[in-house]
């Protein structure tokens, strides 16, 4: 017998939050992230677009956290 798996969301939506929480304490915005709801059972977190200040901005952020 197979059961069907329910699409959960949650952990993906709660991901975003997290994301953008971090993001938005290091001055950084990504208008377009949010759960990837075209394939809920996979939890993906889809970043979107940005410009390409805000590409520098956030790779500069993250080798700083590297450091």
């Amino acid at each position: 017998m197979t059961t069907a798996r329910k699409p959960d969301t949650t952990e993906a939506a709660d991901a975003v939050e997290v994301l953008r929480g971090a993001l938005t304490e290091a001055g950084i915005v990504l208008p377009s992230l949010g759960a990837d709801t075209a394939s809920p059972t996979l939890n993906l977190v889809s970043l979107g677009c940005v410009r390409a200040d805000v590409a520098l901005k956030l790779a500069g952020v993250l080798r700083q956290g590297r450091s």
